[in-house]
């Protein structure tokens, strides 16, 4: 299968640690590394590689040759799945919440040049994301198409970032994930080596919902409800995309210890709770973290 094979032989880099030094983690004898799975590749980066490979090949073997996809105006999983669409061959629909803005942001001015068809809708409609009516109504316009879920986070995507930790050669004992979705969660959860706990990071605010999407996604891949892992739910700022004076310093003051600007919207988050949890004493001394960077950079 063509698909599968340009899957296997698909050129991304091995995600890089970076020990962050940092007198602040040394006096608490907590060591936090960053995997910088940004770097993967310069167009599927991060989590999307490992959301997109397994659904690519399902696409394939359904003998699929368009993908129709959700997400908002920003969104990373738009930017990658348009660029997965002209890599691997297939046309691409991306479906986005709202109203056309113009000039077009950077993400949809991409999608587009890959050839993505952008068609918008409604707030109220995009809710029904997930409704056979909406679906059929999609196939009724567009025809034949393999559905990705927004952020791509289904079986395929869990399969593909069950796969992330045996990529990291240091020993540790967390594992932390923002949350969008919940995919790269989920596939954390069922790849981890055993006594290594996920910590998960929801950016979304009354993100409550998101554990139990997690389990469903892990079915087939955990019996029964895992406990290896955590959710802080108080790092939103907000919820999406929302952001506060407080994260900001954090933010520019974190820049100048890992050598890159973190994106407010995911990693930034999510650093800031790893760093306040710590404070707070919550992890035991001489415990290693990794953070996983998932997102684009700012």
């Amino acid at each position: 299968m063509i698909v599968a094979e340009k899957v296997h032989s698909f050129p991304v880099k091995r995600a890089p640690l970076f020990k962050i030094n940092d007198p602040f983690l040394e006096e608490r004898k907590i060591t936090l590394f960053i995997k910088r799975e940004d770097l993967i590749h310069p167009y599927i980066f991060g989590n999307k590689w490992h959301k997109l490979k397994y659904n690519l090949v399902e696409a394939e073997k359904q003998s699929q040759k368009t993908l129709l996809t959700f997400g908002g105006a920003f969104s990373n999983h738009i930017y990658a799945a348009s660029a997965a669409g002209k890599l691997f061959g297939f046309k691409t629909i991306g479906i986005i919440r709202g109203e056309e803005h113009l000039p077009l942001n950077p993400v949809i001015s991409f999608a587009r040049q890959n050839g993505m068809i952008i068609n918008y809708i409604s707030r109220r409609d995009y809710r029904r994301k997930t409704e056979n009516d909406l679906i059929e109504k999609l196939h009724r316009v567009y025809g034949s198409f393999y559905l990705l879920p927004e952020g791509g986070s289904n079986q395929y995507a869990v399969k593909g970032c069950s796969e992330i930790p045996a990529s990291i050669d240091v020993k540790y004992d967390y594992i932390a994930a923002a949350i969008g979705t919940g995919g790269t969660a989920a596939g954390l959860i069922a790849g981890v080596p055993d006594g290594v706990k996920v910590l998960g990071f929801p950016v979304l605010k009354g993100a409550g919902f998101l554990e139990e999407n997690m389990l469903k996604l892990l079915q087939g891949f955990a019996d029964g409800k895992p406990d290896n892992y955590e959710i802080f739910f108080d790092y939103h700022f907000g919820g999406y995309a929302k952001s506060s004076d407080k994260l900001f310093s954090f933010i520019t003051e974190i820049e100048k210890k890992i050598k890159f600007l973190p994106d407010r919207i995911y990693f930034g988050k999510m650093l800031y709770g790893i760093y306040d949890l710590i404070g707070k004493g919550h992890f035991p001394e001489n415990k290693t973290i990794i953070a996983l960077n998932s997102a684009s950079v700012s």
